[in-house]
């Protein structure tokens, strides 16, 4: 690890008409040359991140960002050199992105991002791109119509990513989860399979969602067939775990008193952000969560809220 402070960096995501990212090629010359990247550039003393973005937006693409909101806040060590992203969603700007500097741009959907085309700090920014604001986790099944039923009503109102946490004792459950997949697959969502990789990879699913005790043991080989990996944490050395694993994001909780641990002393919102501060990839809230404490989450930061009262249709509390 080099000695020197991290250099803390503002990064901005800027979408056209179309939806697709405004990014730039690296020169060759710079640290992690050749490679493409979101635009942005080193905070100077007395900015805040977003007037250092507006400075670089207007330097490198010639465009004024006038809005921004938080996606994601990266540490990472290089090894030779540790950065701080700070990286917001430009929702706002005025005039036509171009290469100010002479460097080469382009217009990308966010599904055809390349993570091996930037720089490894980047990568967690075309997830956290990728990922929706809420992560919806199924109860258990007690009567299978009823529950794909439910499922089908959280599609129908835009859910587009689903934890299947249905118990090995479910009677029917491999024939649910094979349906859940079909049916998430057909409203555009992902279903990730809680804690059964075998399920996961029978049923199709997209991917796992480790608990606890399977991020502490499991290895990075053991996940290298599925397309996304969740993990269950509840402090800063598990999430940083769930990134040495190469998972894809992690939940964080419980944040507030839920009636599914009641024991369970809650985070608060200080220690979840303390905790998001540190981590290298993107973080649900989880615990007592509702649709209402999404913009919380996210400027706590949070790549949005996960649960499953207040998410599943008829369930409350």
């Amino acid at each position: 690890m080099s000695g020197a402070g991290p250099v803390h960096v503002a990064v901005g995501v800027v979408q056209d008409g179309a939806g697709r990212v405004v990014i730039a090629r690296r020169d060759a010359h710079r640290h992690q040359g050749g490679r493409w990247e979101f635009p942005g550039g080193k905070i100077e003393p007395g900015e805040t991140p977003f007037t250092a973005l507006q400075r670089e937006l207007a330097e490198e693409l010639g465009v004024t960002a006038e809005a921004a909101s938080p996606l994601i806040r990266i540490p990472y060590d290089y090894g030779d050199r540790q950065v701080v992203l700070d990286v917001m969603r430009v929702t706002a700007y005025r005039g036509e992105p171009e290469g100010v500097e002479g460097q080469p741009l382009a217009r990308v959907a966010v599904d055809s991002l390349d993570p091996a085309a930037f720089p490894a700090a980047n990568r967690a920014i075309i997830t956290a791109l990728r990922l929706p604001s809420t992560y919806i986790i199924s109860p258990d099944c007690h009567d299978s119509d009823d529950w794909l039923a439910q499922l089908d009503r959280c599609l129908a109102g835009g859910a587009r990513l689903i934890q299947f946490r249905v118990r090995g004792e479910s009677p029917g459950r491999d024939r649910l989860a094979s349906e859940a997949v079909k049916r998430c697959h057909a409203g555009g969502a992902v279903m990730l399979v809680n804690g059964d990789a075998t399920l996961a990879e029978a049923s199709g699913a997209d991917g796992v969602h480790l608990n606890a005790r399977q991020l502490r043991d499991c290895n990075r080989q053991s996940l290298s067939g599925f397309a996304w990996i969740g993990a269950s944490c509840h402090n800063g050395p598990e999430l940083a775990r769930a990134a040495d694993l190469g998972a894809d994001f992690a939940v964080l909780g419980p944040v507030a008193p839920t009636a599914s641990h009641p024991g369970a002393a809650p985070l608060g919102w200080a220690a979840f952000a303390d905790a998001v501060a540190a981590a290298r990839l993107p973080v649900y809230a989880l615990g007592g969560m509702g649709r209402a404490d999404t913009e919380t989450a996210i400027t706590h930061g949070g790549q949005g809220v996960a649960g499953i009262r207040g998410f599943w249709p008829g369930l409350s509390g």
